[in-house]
């Protein structure tokens, strides 16, 4: 054997073995910890948590459009956190570990946490925070209707269908934009609970990791839209600092305690407490953005909310 050169013996490999298992049994006991932790707090208090930040997180995104384009808030959004929770996961390893499946399921979700919010942002920059929120329910109402076809479920869809109408008759001809971002907002809203969903229940996968892992591919995904109108904010520090406050408030603490939640709740009480969702968001509308909402609007709101609690999926029904 030529000078320089070591043989591997059998003993070395089996040496090799050894510590790479003794690194994935360290990293299984991390996340067992980490998961124990999180189970200290109800499934509830997760959610509660993630309602109010979901739509508090945008009423002050509301605020930054006034020093910073639309699109460039987005960025900075989903910007800050992919870097907030790419540093505190390291998602890499949990991506990698993925079979073709998994890989797919996180490129899709980050896809469409990317486009989802770009097109919610550039909604309720021309729409009411609680028009826009009860827009986002019909969709899940209207599958849940096509899939399980049920009186409950016809009755849910009409009653959701007359709350939107309520909500948005006025602003068809006002203000047709937002209103179809507000509809593209909705139907992603739609895919990202299904995604959402499968990622907090696939085994081999923290949902937190999953999340971290999607938040950095929408970052590639936004970037093209969103890095130009974001670049003014780098010559502003209150406005730089305004955006990655949105992106923890928006993104960070909503997402992860949305995951928590979802991992322990049952579909049907999460679903039955979605339902909270539009009357949250127009309640912090009034609060931080002063959007008092006429009597027709609240009624469209109320009605929405009794449709998306009405309603069923089949898995729900099982």
């Amino acid at each position: 054997m030529a000078a320089g050169h070591r043989a591997w013996k059998p003993g070395h490999i089996a040496r090799s073995a050894d510590i790479a298992a003794a690194g994935r049994l360290r990293h299984a006991r991390r996340r067992a910890r980490r998961l124990a932790a999180g189970e200290r707090l109800p499934a509830e208090a997760y959610f509660l948590v993630s309602a109010v930040f979901h739509y508090l997180g945008p009423a002050f995104a509301v605020m930054l459009f006034a020093r910073l384009a639309v699109l460039g808030v987005a960025w900075l959004r989903i910007a800050s956190a992919a870097v907030i929770l790419g540093a505190w996961r390291r998602p890499w390893r949990a991506f990698s570990e993925q079979d073709r499946a998994g890989r797919r399921l996180l490129v899709a979700w980050g896809a469409v946490l990317a486009v989802m919010n770009a097109c919610f942002y550039e909604a309720i920059d021309r729409l009411a925070l609680g028009t826009v929120a009860a827009i986002e329910f019909l969709p899940v109402v209207a599958l849940a209707a096509i899939g399980m076809r049920t009186r409950r479920n016809a009755l849910a869809l009409a009653i959701a269908v007359a709350g939107v109408y309520l909500l948005t008759h006025v602003e068809f001809a006002a203000k047709p934009l937002g209103l179809a971002f507000a509809g593209v907002n909705a139907v992603l809203f739609a895919v990202y609970i299904v995604l959402a969903d499968r990622v907090a229940k696939r085994p081999g996968l923290a949902g937190v990791d999953g999340l971290a892992a999607a938040m950095l591919i929408a970052l590639v995904v936004v970037t093209p839209i969103g890095a130009l109108a974001a670049a003014p904010a780098f010559t502003d520090p209150v406005g730089l600092l305004a955006g990655i406050g949105v992106g923890v408030s928006s993104s960070v603490i909503p997402y992860v305690t949305d995951q928590l939640a979802l991992a322990r709740l049952p579909r049907a009480t999460y679903a039955l407490m979605v339902a909270l969702l539009p009357a949250i968001a127009t309640a912090i509308g009034i609060v931080v953005l002063t959007q008092i909402p006429t009597p027709g609007q609240a009624a469209g709101v109320l009605l929405v909310v009794a449709g998306v609690a009405l309603h069923r999926t089949r898995s729900e029904a099982t």
